[in-house]
């Protein structure tokens, strides 16, 4: 009988914590007030399209300059499992003025974003670069 009544309850607090979140994103009819200033009223264009398959994509632009997309498929499955593909990006205008751009894949070994604001590492020395092919032609026992 205590088993029934958790399992009811446990329904109960999952069908009421079940609403829609539009009012958090600015996205939906009667807006949330204080992310409208914040993140440009609601989207000049927005996309939601998933088609049941594991395949999806989506796109938003905000009024105010802010853009992403992002689109995944499933992919066979490998050693640990099956697993989704993605790729997409995003763009906004920073306090500075500077306009951030971002693309990225991800995948079963990784995420790889790519923009001109990331930071890259300094080449690698002639010394080590020599060092590395020397290491490679000599593997140790």
């Amino acid at each position: 009988m205590s088993s029934l009544i958790i399992l009811i309850s446990a329904a109960l607090v999952s069908f009421a914590s079940c609403g829609r979140l539009d009012h958090l994103t600015g996205f939906g009819g009667g807006g949330y007030s204080g992310a409208a200033g914040a993140y440009g009223g609601p989207p000049a264009h927005f996309e939601n399209v998933n088609n049941g398959d594991g395949t999806y994509r989506y796109s938003y632009d905000t009024p105010t300059g802010i853009s992403a997309h992002e689109s995944g498929s499933p992919r066979a499955a490998g050693p640990e499992g099956p697993a989704v593909t993605a790729e997409g990006g995003f763009s906004f205008r920073a306090p500075d003025g500077q306009q951030i751009s971002l693309t990225y894949t991800a995948d079963e070994n990784g995420f790889h974003p790519t923009g001109s604001h990331i930071p890259t590492p300094p080449p690698i020395s002639e010394a080590i670069l020599r060092s590395l092919e020397y290491n490679r032609q000599h593997p140790s026992s």
